[in-house]
């Protein structure tokens, strides 16, 4: 029978993880988890990681694995997924379970990442400095004017993403969305992508519920504990930027508690855009 990998995608709050662990039980498969923030060791509960149940339902891979100091990158996980999905491939495995939401991270194992020219490193940390002391939103404002069409596919909220695009943009004087070559690089097992599709009022909804429970299960306190490390790439996310701003005073608690909602919904709306594009997802409804 040919190897057999099955992604189980869609936007947060969607169900992905317990569909994952279902299929999973099905097939004797692990999780191999596709989600850029998941796979930090200290952020648990902003980023909505699998439950306890889940997690020793099955066994899981990238899930608070490595240290928010640590840098990772998608060319990072494209590597190591592969060198997973072989060995376990290699041990007998006929099909196996990806769950994930990250956009950049399923492209990237699926089918390769594009050469983007290399910036100088004065670049990059003048970039880094204006998101320290301007936001991302202001980094933002300058990528849509310089490159609508990634402005419209990253992650606005993550200001790792933004300065990555933008930084292309100002070296080259070209959008990073040209450098988007999408030569597929060819993988030697079957790839068959599953996307969790809920209606639009439904996902809103789930969104509400699971960050009011993020607050009562301790988020303000998990977000606290990692103050000393807000400028490093892994904190730039949802969920975290927001609980730093009520940290520095300017917001409430209860106006970031809605930031990280609206900027969820914002970010589910982005998974959406991006995978539209894609002719090779079978949307379900659970």
């Amino acid at each position: 029978m040919p190897r057999r990998l099955e992604i189980i995608l869609g936007p947060t709050a969607a169900g992905k993880s317990a569909y994952a662990v279902k299929r999973a039980l099905e097939c004797g498969s692990p999780v191999i988890s596709c989600d850029s923030r998941q796979i930090y060791r200290e952020m648990r509960i902003g980023t909505a990681v699998p439950s306890d149940g889940q997690l020793a339902a099955v066994k899981h891979y990238f899930i608070r694995e490595i240290p928010v100091t640590q840098n990772y990158t998608a060319g990072i996980y494209e590597v190591q997924a592969l060198e997973l999905v072989n060995r376990l491939f290699a041990e007998g495995h006929e099909t196996l379970i990806m769950c994930g939401g990250s956009m950049l991270y399923i492209d990237a194992f699926c089918y390769g990442l594009d050469d983007f020219p290399e910036v100088p490193l004065q670049l990059r940390e003048h970039l880094m400095d204006c998101l320290r002391s301007e936001g991302v939103e202001v980094l933002a404002s300058q990528l849509e004017e310089l490159d609508p069409v990634s402005y419209e596919e990253i992650d606005l909220s993550n200001g790792q993403r933004v300065i990555r695009a933008l930084e292309v943009c100002l070296y080259t004087g070209q959008p990073f969305s040209s450098f988007k070559t999408r030569q597929f690089r060819k993988r030697d097992f079957e790839i068959v992508k599953t996307g969790i599709s809920v209606p639009r009022e439904e996902l809103y909804r789930r969104i509400d519920f699971r960050v009011d429970r993020m607050i009562e299960e301790g988020l303000e306190e998990e977000v606290r504990s990692l103050s000393e490390y807000r400028n490093l790439p892994a904190l730039q996310t949802v969920g975290y930027r927001e609980m730093f701003d009520y940290f520095d005073g300017k917001c409430t608690l209860e106006s970031a508690v809605d930031r990280i909602k609206t900027d969820t919904r914002h970010y589910a709306k982005r998974q959406f855009t991006w995978w539209r594009r894609s002719t090779d997802i079978n949307w379900i409804s659970l």
